[in-house]
């Protein structure tokens, strides 16, 4: 229930705070003086778009502030979405909502504190209160707005859900099919391009590194005769025993190692200089080893030469394929095992999609079926209580039929009816096509409501519904501003006694111009305007019955009040004062 709303520099309210109470709230006052600006910031502060044109000239923000008190029982989706999103009720399940709305055009919401979106304001006000504007009475036009007040009267929301559901799985799975399905020509030339890439690249049998050896060892058989020639000389200089001169490194070495043994034999303090001389001595006599060795194997194999020719050439194919190093090219390869293993798997893919699309089928014919069943089965009650309901309402003897029908689709589901089986239209709501049928006067034939009902009477027919709704409705406010346009003194009395019966169930606030209805509420409202400094304000006021009294007076019979006018509205609060002992029996 909302228990207060405090608004500060919106349009023209500069700080005013309004407490509500349970039953019925009437909100009057005169015409511009803001009673409709109040429901703006109701709906501001429930997540509603609000633009900063509704700042107050001079104010550098405005801010709305609703205070709610949640009921352990019947709130409980409100309380599961709170605990969704993480956000606690400060003490004894009390809720605060906030928005400030700022003149540069930013905004920011807030939860018991918290700071929130807009979007989750949004997900919570549409548990905590149910805003009809003075045009929302058109929606009952709608072919969806007919079917939803049907299905919520027949408690269809459960059953509707799952088969939302279960349309959402369907259509996803039937997507998957067709983008399986469809360019498979595309699909087959990828496959058999994959294979042929995995296939070119398997042969190559590549190693990580194989190209670089192979180009150093190429290099090698291209000079062989060079390099055998250079290592031979450096073997002659270094160890051949037949120069003349004696002159051969390892020689050389030798006498070196002989004359440091002798300086060492003199001076202990240079054994180390003879030591590096064997040293220099043994390394020699291997290099020259390993110089006869290295001459011996440089042989210049055209054959050999020839094939890494051709391996470097393959390599050098694949490179400009699929990747500028070897790893480049194996990665692409296992890329590409890996797509075409998808894409060969595929078909049963397919296979395992078109099973659960007949699963699902299936499941949906059952669904829809018994969904459009109860629509059925309800469809007279409806009608019969919404006439009985109009016709209270001042609209006469009015007949109404609710029209249930369902339309072919080749893309549909089947279902069954006694002409024989048909594929239908299916969305998340059914297969149903709901249209309320309508004369306003006896003898006249039943049109569609969009092309009958006048916007008075669209308005009554929306509170008739809302008065037998009310008993399954679970949001625990409802307002309704100006639901009475189009209405007459004559059936003011009854759009009171309406909304009074709703308000039973319901925190009900309405924003009326009718005193038969304002004469019904439980806590009367005057909203007023007036100047300051040179500025027009509004402020909101909660009458005690005296003031109630003048006000239902004046909204007879206007200002200044006179004594008649006054007799009149005291007659108005004890005739609905009457009424309510009556029904309730105090």
């Amino acid at each position: 229930m909302l228990l207060e709303l405090s608004i500060t520099d919106f349009a023209i309210i500069e700080r005013t705070t309004i407490r509500f109470t349970e039953g019925l709230n009437a909100l009057t006052g005169e015409t511009g003086a803001g009673k409709s600006i109040l429901i703006d910031a109701l709906g501001a502060v429930l997540g509603s778009r609000i633009g900063s044109d509704l700042v107050r000239t001079g104010a550098r923000l405005a801010r709305i502030e609703a205070a709610f008190t949640l009921d352990p029982v019947s709130h409980l989706p409100v309380q599961d979405l709170l605990a969704e999103l993480g956000i606690d009720p400060i003490e004894e399940e009390s809720l605060i909502l906030s928005r400030e709305i700022q003149a540069n055009g930013r905004s920011s919401a807030r939860i018991n504190g918290r700071l929130a979106s807009a979007g989750t304001l949004s997900q919570i006000g549409l548990l905590l209160v149910d805003i009809h504007g003075q045009s929302d009475h058109l929606a009952i036009l709608k072919s969806s707005e007919q079917r939803s007040l049907l299905d919520r009267f027949a408690s269809l929301d459960e059953i509707r859900n799952e088969l939302a559901g279960n349309v959402r799985d369907w259509r996803a799975v039937r997507d998957q099919i067709q983008s399986l399905t469809t360019n498979s020509r595309e699909r087959e030339q990828r496959v058999d391009l994959l294979r042929f890439q995995v296939d070119e690249i398997d042969a190559a049998s590549l190693n990580p590194g194989e190209d670089d050896e192979l180009i150093r060892e190429r290099d090698v058989l291209r000079n062989a005769d060079r390099l055998r020639a250079d290592a031979l000389e450096a073997l002659t200089v270094l160890t051949d025993d037949d120069m003349t001169d004696g002159s051969t490194a390892t020689v050389l070495l030798r006498t070196v190692a002989a004359r440091t043994a002798d300086i060492a034999e003199l001076d202990a303090g240079a054994t180390s200089l003879s030591e590096q001389a064997n040293e220099l001595l043994v390394l020699a006599e291997d290099l020259g080893r390993e110089l006869r060795t290295y001459s011996e194997g440089v042989d210049p194999d055209e054959r050999r030469l020839a094939e890494i020719d051709e391996r470097i050439d393959t390599i050098q194919t694949l490179k400009r394929k699929y990747g500028s190093t070897i790893a480049d090219i194996l990665d692409f390869a296992e890329r590409a095992r890996a797509e075409l293993e998808s894409l060969s798997s595929r078909e049963n893919d397919v296979t395992a999609l078109e099973e659960r699309e007949a699963e699902l089928r299936d499941t949906l014919v059952a669904q829809a079926s018994t969904l459009s069943s109860r629509r059925t089965a309800v469809a007279t009650e409806l009608s019969t209580a919404i006439e009985a309901s109009v016709a209270d309402l001042g609209m006469g003897r009015s007949l109404l039929r609710i029209d249930i029908r369902q339309r072919e689709d080749a893309t549909g589901i089947p279902f069954n009816t006694s002409a024989g089986g048909r594929t239908v239209h299916l969305d998340e709501t059914g297969i149903d096509e709901v249209e309320y049928l309508i004369a306003p006067n006896a003898g006249e034939s039943l049109k569609p409501l969009t092309r009958i009902a006048s916007g008075g009477e669209t308005a009554r027919l929306m509170l008739a519904t809302k008065s037998i709704l009310s008993d399954v409705d679970r949001t625990p406010t409802l307002v309704f501003d100006e639901i009475d346009v189009g209405v007459g003194g004559r059936s003011g009395q009854v759009v009171g006694e309406k909304l009074w019966g709703i308000a039973r169930k319901h925190q009900v606030i309405v924003v009326s111009h009718l005193p038969q209805v304002a004469a019904f509420a439980d806590t009367h409202l005057r909203i007023e305007k007036y100047d300051s400094s040179g500025r027009t304000l509004s402020e909101v006021r909660t009458l005690d019955d005296e003031e109630r009294e003048l006000e239902l007076a004046a909204m007879l019979d206007g200002t200044p009040v006179t004594d008649a006018a006054r007799q009149n509205a005291r007659s108005m609060l004890d005739r609905s004062r009457n009424y309510i002992t009556a029904a309730t029996g105090r």
